[in-house]
């Protein structure tokens, strides 16, 4: 985020799931940060309303003219499908939206976790906890993107270059389109 914030030409909002968790109300946190596995039943069908809330703001930074970087993981392994993905890109349809696929290993993920703070009480939390290994699991599907990036071989400068190339010298993006096309609508 604060690569192409810092290093883009023009404006570039940060519209994320950090910021939206921020203006989210304590009682239903995680909000659009909620883990795959269906634990926060009670909170669920908030979920996609708090996702349509988001993209609909993103959609009108974007109207306006503004540039808008967004760092948001999207999944359907709630109790019940909720269908945000596809939802989240007809919301966009005809803005101009370039879909990046973030990958990294899951060890390099718990290395990182490791490096910064977090605490292995047992062996048993030596082991990838299950909703780390769901959420890199069910992030990626359908893995419709326009670009991929993978956070264990370039630095966040590097990512930030590698997208500024792609937007430069591809093709008009299609993953969001191509992702609109799924819902039915």
């Amino acid at each position: 985020m604060e690569a192409i914030q810092e290093t883009f030409d023009g404006v570039w909002m940060n519209l994320g799931v950090d910021r939206f968790m921020q203006m989210t109300p304590a009682r239903y946190l995680p909000g659009i940060g909620l883990r795959p596995g269906g634990k926060r039943q009670d909170i669920e069908p908030i979920v996609p309303v708090l996702y349509s809330a988001m993209y609909e703001s993103i959609a009108a930074h974007s109207r306006l003219g503004l540039n808008v970087v967004v760092d948001v993981g999207h999944h359907d392994a709630y109790a019940i499908k909720r269908g945000i993905l596809t939802d989240s890109a007809r919301r966009l349809n005809g803005l101009p939206v370039f879909f990046v696929g973030v990958r990294c290993p899951i060890e390099i993920i718990m290395e990182r976790r490791r490096n910064t703070g977090w605490k292995v009480v047992s062996a048993a939390d030596s082991q990838v906890p299950l909703p780390v290994e769901l959420w890199q699991r069910e992030v990626h599907i359908p893995g419709i993107y326009d670009l991929e990036v993978d956070t264990s071989l370039l630095t966040p400068g590097a990512c930030a270059e590698v997208i500024r190339q792609h937007l430069a010298n591809s093709p008009a993006p299609s993953a969001f389109q191509r992702l609109a096309a799924l819902s039915g609508n």
